[in-house]
């Protein structure tokens, strides 16, 4: 070979090595520009030459999504006829929030707060606005819908439900219809509905028989939901929807130094034994375990000091039933987790809130119905469950019961923290969805008669 040659050789093979670096550098941005936190390379083939272009030093792991992402979320500012005058609440002059610095409205007891979700989730965003300690906070209100994640529509539809179902005398309708009525109407009408057709709206409706009327016509958003017992799947499923925890009505075992042998109740249910629907069973293993001597198993309520006796039936209780009722959840299966006392779940539809990052089965018992009826089967089974396995899922309810706590203010990894995190990790497929819908959607409008629109609300497909 020529000097001349071998010039043009070792240019040719620079300019090759120029190219490659040059095409690696490209599809590095590439990735980083489709995931701005990080991108895990090690689910791409050559690996290391990607790595190579991202990480100066070959030996650093490469970095992981940061799950601690703010959700942004805008929230309306709904009359106060929608959410804490059904407190009780009476803002001043134009209030239409408390300042909750000062006063927050207080929600009502007993059986209402097992689905409060509405009251914590609306009283953190409120919060988010002021307070300084961003430390644990998985959510903020942001004032410019443009720049949210989702759009929040604060109305307090399970305390509308259970206080205001029934008609006053000069009333046409009820209060809670009247409200769903006027929710469906504002929402509607609102840019930010029409922009998404819904998709990205998060509307709370916790209580099995809330938003009743409206849920059909509102079905395209993310509704918070106990279940999915009453709702058509094409209406309320696990894709689009977010289960959330009941709050817990028993108190917490605090300080609990319990152990296998200090618990002398080897089985605990207290409650509304006659269902009807799914909850059928409970009414069928009332009769197979109620003279058995180390399970109580009993009609209860919240009145007469039911609540208090049921705190100490738990805390006295190595396992606690969770049985359908008239839906497939109940808060039993946080009062039991409050107790530390091992839930055994009987109820084959149930839906488990934060399920995509919890492993029930670590401290939960799950017994199949048509198991559970067999006789002596559910009795066996708790039976052979060893001192040592008890006491690893105690141990581990006491580790998980905070991610059940409602509380204000809201504590990292709480309750409310938990479900704002359920929520963002539904915002990458809501986002898909709204982009999909949106591939013809500005031609056919443009070429629409004047006036004419597409609906947002018409009745899903396949109710049945």
């Amino acid at each position: 070979m020529t000097k001349t040659g071998h010039i043009t050789h070792k240019c040719m093979k620079f300019l090759f090595l120029m190219a490659s670096a040059l095409f690696i550098f490209s599809l590095f941005s590439v990735l980083i520009s489709l995931a701005p936190h990080s991108f895990d390379f090690s689910i791409l083939p050559n690996s290391k030459l990607l790595a190579m272009a991202g990480n100066e030093n070959l030996n650093e792991t490469p970095r992981k999504c940061d799950s601690n992402k703010i959700l942004k979320v805008f929230m309306y500012d709904l009359p106060s006829e929608f959410h804490f005058n059904l407190l009780g609440w009476k803002g001043k002059g134009k209030n239409i929030w408390p300042d909750i610095r000062s006063e927050v409205p207080e929600y009502p007891g007993g059986l209402n707060l097992q689905h409060s979700i509405e009251y914590w989730l609306t009283l953190d965003l409120l919060n988010s606005e002021f307070s300084s300690n961003m430390k644990g906070r998985s959510a903020t209100r942001v004032r410019n819908s443009s720049e949210a994640d989702v759009i929040f529509v604060p109305f307090f539809s399970s305390i509308s439900y259970n206080r205001y179902t029934r008609k006053k005398s000069e009333e046409k309708i009820s209060v809670n219809v009247l409200l769903q009525e006027k929710l469906v109407s504002f929402l509607l009408a609102q840019e930010e509905w029409k922009k998404s057709g819904g998709k990205d709206h998060v509307i709370m409706a916790h209580h099995p028989n809330s938003l009743l009327d409206a849920r059909m016509k509102l079905w395209p958003a993310i509704f918070i939901l106990s279940d999915f017992g009453r709702y058509p799947p094409t209406v309320g499923n696990i894709e689009k929807d977010v289960i959330a925890p009941y709050r817990h009505v028993i108190e917490s075992y605090v300080d609990d130094s319990s152990d296998f042998e200090s618990r002398p109740t080897l089985l605990y249910f207290q409650g509304a034994i006659y269902r009807k629907a799914g909850g059928v069973v409970r009414q069928e293993l009332y009769y197979m375990l109620k003279d058995e001597k180390d399970v109580h198993f009993a009609f209860g309520s919240v009145q007469s000091g039911g609540i208090r006796n049921a705190s100490q039936g738990m805390h006295s209780s190595k396992f606690c039933l969770n049985i359908a009722g008239d839906t497939p959840s109940s808060n039993r299966l946080f009062d039991a987790i409050a107790s530390h006392c091992v839930p055994v779940i009987i109820s084959d539809e149930i839906e488990l809130p934060y399920e995509d990052v919890l492993d029930y089965s670590e401290f939960c018992i799950f017994v199949p119905t048509s198991d559970a009826l067999k006789e002596k089967f559910l009795l066996n089974l708790i039976r052979k469950i060893s001192k040592k396995e008890w006491t690893r899922m105690w141990r581990r309810l006491k580790e998980v019961e905070h991610f059940y706590e409602y509380q204000y203010p809201s504590k990292e990894n709480d309750a409310v923290q938990m479900i704002w995190q359920a929520i963002s990790r539904k915002v990458p497929s809501i986002t898909r969805k709204i982009n999909t819908a949106r591939r013809y959607n500005a031609r056919l409008m443009n070429n629409l008669p004047k006036g004419k629109g597409l609906s947002s609300v018409s009745v899903p497909r396949n109710l049945g």
